[in-house]
């Protein structure tokens, strides 16, 4: 099972979602810090572009082509970053090599997409609050099941690019889960959907 934090530290909300993973369903959880977030060091040339966006932003440009710009330009790190975690993880005893669950919404779809796209090892994934743009090559080779996660009145990724995602993956078994408000605000109860879904497909 593979948990990606978006944010700096792990909080209470990710602790508690590893924790019903852990204890519902007896999945092992890895929970990873993507380049310069969490306790990780900052990236200069991230800064340096984030900086710019911001400014860019302000000037009068759309946001969400600048985020898949930025995401596209991070993946190329943390896919080989994230399987050879996933690599050592998997030797260890109490793991093993079982089928593999990714969980990412925001950052975390960004450069979970093209995770999933070049990692057999995953069974099965939630996505969600992600845009096509910077993704739309990368979905097309997903055949795994996915649940797609999509706030309606999301101020960040414009509502036309999360479904134009979800249009993308080539799965044969996705499911949207569209809920109204803004990019953080997915309910609570989707948790518990997320654990029926890897429980049918890792269990």
């Amino acid at each position: 099972m593979r948990i990606h934090t978006r944010r700096s530290r792990i909080g209470p909300f990710r602790l508690a979602r590893a924790h019903r993973f852990v204890t519902e369903c007896g999945f092992a959880v890895v929970a990873v810090d993507v380049p310069a977030h969490g306790d990780r060091p900052k990236v200069e040339e991230y800064d340096r572009i984030a900086t710019e966006n911001q400014a860019r932003v302000e000037a009068g440009e759309e946001l969400a082509p600048l985020i898949a710009d930025f995401q596209a330009l991070v993946a190329r790190q943390t896919v080989p970053e994230w399987r050879a975690i996933l690599d050592a993880v998997q030797q260890l005893e109490h793991v093993g090599a079982g089928p593999v669950g990714y969980w990412g919404v925001s950052l975390g779809c960004g450069l979970g997409v093209p995770f999933v796209a070049a990692e057999p090892r995953v069974r099965a994934a939630v996505l969600g609050l992600g845009g096509v743009l910077a993704s739309a090559e990368a979905a097309a080779r997903i055949t795994v099941p996915v649940e797609f996660l999509v706030q309606w009145d999301d101020e960040r990724v414009p509502r036309v690019q999360s479904l134009a995602l979800f249009d993308a993956l080539a799965s044969a078994e996705k499911t949207l889960h569209a809920n109204p408000g803004k990019h953080g605000e997915i309910p609570a109860f989707e948790l518990d959907s997320t654990l029926r879904f890897f429980g049918r497909h890792l269990g």
